[in-house]
């Protein structure tokens, strides 16, 4: 979980966008880094294939300043959506203190979220974790979709726990940053 550094006063955290492929969690990290200054981030590495899904992993880090005299981190990182990399989903799952599940508005992803749910959920065990004892929130991305699901199918599938739950249109921005300062503030709540 969170690594603490007392020596350096330091906080580093680990969130992980988890959800389908081609849902919207590389275009979350993707705006994140685009407007936060220089000074606050590092840089974006990504990882993609030829067609610009994620193969690996996404990873940019945040500084997000200081809580209690410890500088905070945020390290924030994607699963491939592809369910033939699961290796690398619960690889990178490891150590998580916080998850954003993007699920996909458009109807005929229905039935992937519901899997991807259910896949981290399974991954999840392996560390010992539930989605009890974790922070974790929803983003609905894709709200611009013309047939985009109502959010309360959305809600019925994906939040059976009550969670915070978040539309977007990660592409545009939308969402983007109340969804990450949502999570933020749980890791940071629980850590108190």
């Amino acid at each position: 979980m969170a690594l603490v550094n007392y020596a350096a006063r330091e906080i580093n955290c680990k969130i992980v966008y988890y959800g389908t492929g081609l849902g919207g969690k590389t275009t979350n990290l993707k705006y994140i880094h685009s407007q936060l200054a220089p000074t606050t981030r590092g840089e974006l590495i990504s990882l993609a294939t030829e067609t610009e899904r994620t193969l690996f992993f996404d990873f940019l880090p945040l500084d997000l300043g200081s809580v209690q005299g410890f500088k905070t981190r945020f390290s924030l990182y994607t699963v491939p959506g592809q369910v033939e990399y699961n290796a690398s989903r619960k690889l990178i799952l490891n150590g998580v203190d916080g998850i954003i599940f993007v699920a996909d508005s458009d109807p005929m992803r229905s039935k992937e979220n519901i899997e991807s749910l259910q896949n981290m959920i399974d991954n999840l065990q392996e560390y010992n974790l539930t989605l009890d004892n974790i922070p974790w929130v929803l983003q609905y991305n894709k709200r611009d979709l013309a047939g985009a699901m109502p959010i309360e199918r959305l809600e019925k599938e994906c939040n059976v726990r009550g969670v915070p739950s978040f539309e977007a249109v990660a592409s545009e921005g939308l969402g983007v940053f109340a969804t990450l300062k949502a999570i933020s503030k749980l890791i940071l709540n629980r850590l108190q």
